[in-house]
């Protein structure tokens, strides 16, 4: 067929599986074209024209890895982890195309459950509610929606201030910014991004870190030829996330959280480490 794009191969075969499978998915229901839609709504229009020329429709949202990010030319970390956590959302949502909320209803003090569907749009509006709406259009092309601001234990009212562009020197600002920051996530988020700032070995989420191709080892290159189940932690999102509720908000299982950032791949490590050693006494 003449089929040179990696992507489009991985398409088809895509295809092919749930064909002979008879596996029906909701996400097959959303085509490229949603997809599109989509990435404006997670604050990402810069990458339609490489998503649509891919032809990435909602089954292959499932089913995208690191790599195919890389070749899609997403580069940036902070916009591996914005696709990551939309992924989740729509997992969680069972890939409902309307799950996203774009414009602002009647909710005073929304709960983190309403936060984590809220669109890039949806949040600056309420950057303009909290009277920052000069800095609001800063937000277009960065990223960040709900489920990024809920989902991703680093990403904190220091890196939305730098998304921003409010200056450092603008203390009063900022420290404006951090208290709707924390009354916008609740204390359990806070809670939990506290936890990740003051830990061993943090390492801060940047605006400008780039992601690096993952190397395949001899063992990987299987899957080429057939995958197996275990090797689902490829995905950036992967299915089997498992979606864990705590207050009403769907969080990522250990298993999808894996990939979110360095401390949780190094814990992650460990535990498989543990595992394998366990195993290997008891046999």
């Amino acid at each position: 067929m003449g089929m040179k794009n990696p992507l489009h191969r991985k398409k088809l075969q895509l295809a092919l599986r749930a064909f002979t499978t008879k596996v029906i998915e909701k996400s097959s229901e959303l085509d490229h074209i949603w997809v599109t839609r989509w990435l404006d709504d997670i604050g990402l229009p810069q990458y339609k024209d490489q998503f649509h020329e891919a032809r990435i429709d909602g089954r292959m949202i499932q089913y995208l890895t690191v790599n195919d990010l890389l070749t899609l030319k997403v580069t940036s970390q902070l916009h591996h982890l914005s696709i990551k956590c939309a992924i989740h959302v729509l997992h969680a949502n069972k890939f409902n195309p309307n799950c996203l909320r774009r414009r602002p209803v009647e909710e005073k003090h929304p709960s983190p459950s309403e936060v984590v569907q809220w669109s890039n749009h949806r949040v600056m509006e309420w950057l303009r509610a909290v009277d920052l709406a000069e800095y609001a259009p800063n937000l277009r092309g960065s990223g960040v929606h709900g489920g990024l601001i809920i989902l991703e234990p680093r990403f904190s009212s220091e890196t939305l201030a730098l998304l921003l562009n409010i200056p450092p020197q603008k203390t009063l600002l900022r420290r404006h910014l951090a208290t709707a920051f924390s009354a916008l996530v609740g204390p359990q988020a806070m809670q939990e991004k506290r936890e990740y700032g003051n830990a061993t070995g943090h390492v801060p989420l940047t605006t400008t870190a780039k992601v690096k191709p993952k190397k395949l080892g001899f063992t990987q290159f299987s899957h080429l030829r057939k995958r197996k189940p275990d090797e689902s932690a490829d995905y950036i999102c992967p299915i089997d996330s498992g979606a864990l509720t705590v207050n009403g908000v769907s969080r990522l299982s250990s298993s999808a959280q894996k990939g979110l950032s360095p401390r949780l791949d190094r814990q992650a490590e460990r535990e498989e480490q543990v595992g394998l050693k366990a195993q290997t006494n008891i046999n």
